[in-house]
């Protein structure tokens, strides 16, 4: 079993800029991909970005593309979710997850979650 924790959520004015960590910690070995989600109240969860471990180009989802860079530290245990020009649309729960294989940027193609960290713009 992996751990995911994420750090870094907060509020923000519109045109803002945040920057989301996750760390993982315990059975590693066999994550490949890790990504971040998100859930607006009401809403279903939605991937926002993902990037292979192994250094694959990383996928964006088209309504925070050239807006949101995903990118991982040294070991492959962290992943960061820079958020630059948010929007009061971007405000939600976010989710780090972690993944052994990639099955495309849905919920159910991740093994492991971590327990949100919320992101609030305003206008």
């Amino acid at each position: 079993q992996a751990q995911l924790v994420e750090s870094g959520g907060g509020s923000v004015q519109a045109g803002g800029s945040l920057r989301l960590s996750c760390a993982a910690s315990g059975y590693t070995h066999s994550i490949n991909v890790m990504g971040w989600f998100r859930q607006a109240p009401g809403k279903e969860r939605e991937g926002v970005a993902a990037i292979y471990r192994h250094g694959v180009s990383p996928y964006y989802s088209s309504s925070v593309n050239g807006r949101f860079t995903i990118s991982q530290g040294n070991a492959g245990n962290t992943v960061y979710l820079q958020m630059n020009n948010l929007e009061p649309e971007d405000t939600a729960i976010y989710y780090c997850a972690a993944g052994y294989e990639w099955r495309g940027l849905f919920a159910r193609g991740f093994d492991f979650w971590g327990q949100g960290t919320q992101v609030t713009v305003s206008r």
